[in-house]
């Protein structure tokens, strides 16, 4: 198959022209026109030297591609009636400026680099224009829209370009009269006839030096026929697109809607009144961050495995049937009656996994061990229906998430695990065989040890098993359900703390460790300090200051619940207490899984496999207040 794109110098005036009549205009999802004052001076300047500004990329319409079009801002009101025969894919804001200040006849609302709505005349000074001396950018003038500059608070005018004869006089050319510039000419000429005759000469000079670079100016673009496929588009913004930030599969997907009536956006975001489902999702804490992509993915998994299941009631196998799949070629070919018969189910899918969550104690998206284990989680669930009620299916789906969460096997490649989990948990549900996430999941002993960074999914994982276990509050002795959970500040703590392991020269590589770890409210925190054990146990015994004293039995019984032995933290035995509360976790960790754990020789194994979602954060603000 050959190149389905050619590359032609087109003329300057014909493409604005083009903008102005509706042949050219924009995918509906391009972003409003935003360049600044001094962009657009800067732009014209360019052009009037006939220097390089880029190529611009357009897509033939009539393709697979069907965006919904809109004109460039100030097009001919006769541009909405027409159909395009090109989208500007590259170049919105190179051709909207150029349109805005060199063939529209209004003037131009832009900004200030101050983000200072403003509206400008621009002209071009002549004399400067052609004194080699002066940068060819203060040559280009920018005016207010009653073209008269003002200084002193208003009382003083320093330029006033407020009548023809006014230009004339100062020679400053109007930028909007660069390509029909005959009747300016004849004006100019007429003004200067009795008056000097130096000023033709100077015209003729700007006319042949700076107005034939506009006149003549050729813009390289990159053509692309209507046989372009939908994830090449994808892969122009993603690679391609110098207007800002690249746009994502959501907005393409957005905008093929559009061409349909459908408002994606609306439905997602909210407007008029309407509540979007981000605002409904974002209702559940764990939920904050599913983004638009992720409810995407996860209906196009349980619409390619309905067409999977079609093909397989055809009787079609093996290669013959359709993949199921959720990666960006798939969100590009998502039909809209496909987001319409799915996206009720994986709304209330997500909801579910909240409610799952909520039980297993991951209450915030920030204590969430992986974002994208989310997106499966929901297919499955809307995919199972009321089935998800049954403690027998909670317990395997509990156990299908522990697996991809203690596997550490959601931080990368994806998308494949997506599919693999979508076809093979339900089945698993049904009595089939366990899931790949389930027989691929394995834990060895030592990567307790190197286990550190608040950011990494099997960290988080293990906080919220030791809460959803039954661990108490060593001061309260109350449980971290949701109440707790928030009012007291619960987050991961020191149990032997920094200070006094610093002083017994422990390496931090050792004390920071989830095994010297634990969730606790702030307040106990505070009261732990920077202490041995056996001091802080002792303060919370004895109570005092609005803390009521403690018997020594209650509370082993909540040192007990976060599997450390009482014994060996009383007696400040850090390496006892250690040794002991590794082999605590490790089973904590098999219950969970379903599987024994690797308890062989140790192995080099580098610090933290971090959450795909986790990226850069620092710890938790509150995590290690007061240790």
């Amino acid at each position: 198959m050959g190149a389905t794109f050619k590359t032609n110098p087109l003329a300057l005036e014909d493409l604005l022209r083009d903008c102005e009549s509706g042949d050219i205009q924009l995918p509906d999802f391009q972003r409003s026109w935003v360049w600044d004052d001094d962009r657009i001076r800067s732009l014209i300047a360019s052009i009037s030297q006939a220097f390089p500004v880029g190529a611009l990329m357009t897509l033939e319409t009539g393709g697979p591609v069907d965006f919904k079009p809109r004109p460039v801002e100030g097009a001919s009101p006769k541009a909405l009636e027409r159909k395009p025969s090109y989208l500007l894919l590259d170049g919105q804001q190179r051709m909207t400026s150029l349109y805005q200040t060199a063939l529209r006849k209004s003037v131009v609302e832009t900004i200030t680099p101050r983000r200072t709505k403003v509206r400008r005349w621009y002209y071009i000074d002549m004399r400067a224009a052609l004194d080699p001396n002066v940068d060819r950018e203060d040559a280009i003038i920018g005016v207010p829209e009653d073209r008269i500059v003002r200084s002193n608070f208003g009382k003083d005018i320093e330029l006033d370009l407020s009548t023809p004869e006014r230009e004339y006089e100062l020679m400053m050319y109007p930028v909007n009269r660069v390509f029909d510039w005959d009747d300016w000419q004849d004006e100019f000429w007429a003004y200067w006839d009795q008056k000097n005759s130096d000023a033709k000469n100077i015209f003729k000079e700007f006319k042949n030096t700076v107005l034939q670079n506009f006149k003549k100016y050729q813009v390289p673009v990159i053509a692309l026929d209507k046989e372009t496929s939908k994830e090449a588009v994808c892969l122009v913004f993603e690679k391609v697109n110098t207007g800002g930030k690249p746009l994502d599969a959501f907005e393409l997907v957005t905008a093929m809607y559009a061409a349909d009536g459908f408002e994606l956006r609306k439905d997602w975001f909210g407007k008029d009144g309407h509540i979007g489902r981000q605002a409904r999702l974002k209702t559940h804490n764990v939920l904050e961050h599913v983004s638009n992509t992720d409810f995407l993915q996860a209906i196009s998994l349980l619409y390619t495995k309905a067409r999977r299941r079609a093909a397989e009631a055809e009787g079609k196998q093996g290669k013959d049937l359709p993949p199921v799949s959720a990666n960006r070629y798939s969100l590009l070919n998502l039909p809209l009656s496909a987001y319409q018969q799915y996206a009720d189910s994986i709304e209330e899918g997500f909801k579910r996994a909240a409610k799952l969550l909520f039980a297993w104690k991951v209450y915030r998206s920030f204590d969430l061990p992986y974002q994208s284990q989310l997106v499966p989680f929901a297919a499955i669930l809307a995919d199972i229906g009321s089935m998800w009620e049954h403690e027998s299916v909670r317990r395997k789906l509990a156990q299908w998430y522990w697996c991809g969460v203690f596997g550490e096997l959601y931080g990368s490649t994806v998308e494949t695990r997506f599919a693999k989990d979508v076809l093979e948990v339900p089945l698993w549900i049904n009595g089939g065989a366990e899931p790949a996430t389930v027989t691929d999941a394995s834990f060895r002993a030592d990567r307790l040890t190197s286990m550190r960074s608040r950011l990494s999914a099997a960290y988080k994982g293990i906080n919220a098993l030791l809460m959803k276990t039954g661990a108490k509050d060593f001061r309260s002795g109350g449980d971290f359900d949701n109440a707790v959970f928030f009012n007291e500040y619960v987050d991961i703590h020191h149990i032997f703390p920094r200070d006094w392991c610093k002083k017994q020269n422990i390496p931090a590589s050792t004390y920071d460790s989830i095994i010297n770890k634990t969730p606790l409210t702030a307040r106990t925190n505070r009261i732990i300090g920077g202490v041995a054990p056996s001091v802080y146990l002792g303060r919370l015994e004895a109570g005092g200051s609005g803390v009521p004293p403690i018997e020594k039995g209650h509370l082993d019984g909540y040192l007990s619940s976060h599997l450390i032995d009482p014994a060996k933290l009383r007696a400040d035995d850090f390496a006892g207490f250690f040794a002991a509360r590794q082999e605590a976790l490790l089973q904590l960790v098999e219950e969970a899984m379903g599987r024994a754990a690797y308890r062989g020789q140790a192995t080099n194994e580098p610090e933290d496999v971090v959450s795909d979602a986790d990226t850069g954060e620092e710890d938790h603000p509150i995590l290690d207040a007061a240790e």
